[in-house]
This record gives C-alpha cells, structure tokens and sequence, in this order.
C-alpha cells in the first residue's frame, strides 16, 4: 500500500509540470459561453435577459440557461477559431508569429510563445461578439413585436413563460 502512495505521488511529480507547460490560454467553450451571456445581459438588460432566458417563474435561472444554451455554439466557435489559426499559421509560419506572438524579447523562444493561443482567443472572441449583436437584435426586434400587438406575438410564440424565448430564438435563427 505504502508503494502505491509513493507510486502516485512520483507520477504526479512527473506529471504536474507537463500540465502547467501546456497551452492554457486557449479559451475553452464554456468561458467563451459565459462571455456571450454575459455581454448579452448587459447589453439587453437584465429584464429582458431574463424573460429571453429564464424559465423558472423568478426567472432567476436565466444566466445558467442561457450558458447552456450557448455552448454548443462556443464550442464550434473554438473549433473553427482552432482551425483558421492552424490554417494561417501553416500558410506563413514567420507572419503569424510575428501577428500573434509577442511574449519574451524578439529573437527570444518566449518570442513566440502562446501565438496560437492569442489567434484563437481573438478569433472566438470575434464570433462570439456577432452571436452578441445578433441576439441583441432579435431580442429588440420581439420586444417590439410584442408592444406592438400582443395577440398576434402570443399567438405565433404562445403565452408561456418561455414566448419571449421562442420568439428569440426564432428571430436570431433568420439574421
């Protein structure tokens, strides 16, 4: 037993510091996701974030909601952001370290270091940012539908409490 425990604390040792070379900086789905909700709450106010997201009748779910909605949309945002840089960065090696990389003196390896990283994160930030605007959009756009005849908005998206939502959804699906 007392091997084992000393076993695992060897590989640990071992492991521990290839984990904190590794690249890090590379946004991951979920923050990207948190990211969106967060500008769009701030963006829509938090009224009608709520009524876009929140399901439960306080409407205090709202955030956690929308995170969940919009992961599977970050999580593409990533991937895509993951293979445009891979594609730039094979194309012109010494440019795209030049454009992104600008850690450490130049000359230096710390040069360059987390360059695909950066590209990345301004490339996920920057699609993220048109979910943003196109979310927004459709929210000002149900928010005016609904002041301006009400039957008809509850009559294409209903009278539950997840109407805005629908019509949301709807909207931001035809931008």
């Amino acid at each position: 037993m007392r091997k084992m425990i000393i076993l695992a604390v060897g590989v640990m040792a071992l492991v521990l510091p290839l984990a904190a070379m590794a690249d890090t900086s590379t946004p991951t789905p979920s923050t990207i996701a948190s990211q969106i909700c967060t500008q769009l709450k701030t963006s829509m106010g938090a009224a009608t974030f709520g009524a876009t997201y929140g399901s439960n009748a306080s409407k205090s779910n709202a955030f956690g909601k929308c995170v969940s909605q919009n992961a599977k949309a970050a999580t593409r945002d990533v991937n895509n952001a993951a293979k445009a840089c891979t594609a730039e960065r094979a194309n012109d090696a010494a440019a795209f370290a030049t454009k992104y990389g600008s850690n450490g003196k130049a000359g230096t390896k710390g040069a360059t270091k987390n360059a695909f990283g950066k590209c990345v994160s301004a490339a996920a930030r920057q699609a993220a940012n048109a979910q943003v605007a196109t979310i927004a959009s459709a929210a000002k756009s149900c928010k005016a539908a609904l002041k301006a005849d009400a039957s008809a908005f509850a009559t294409n998206y209903g009278t539950a409490r997840n109407a805005f939502g629908k019509c949301v959804a709807a909207t931001a699906k035809t931008k």
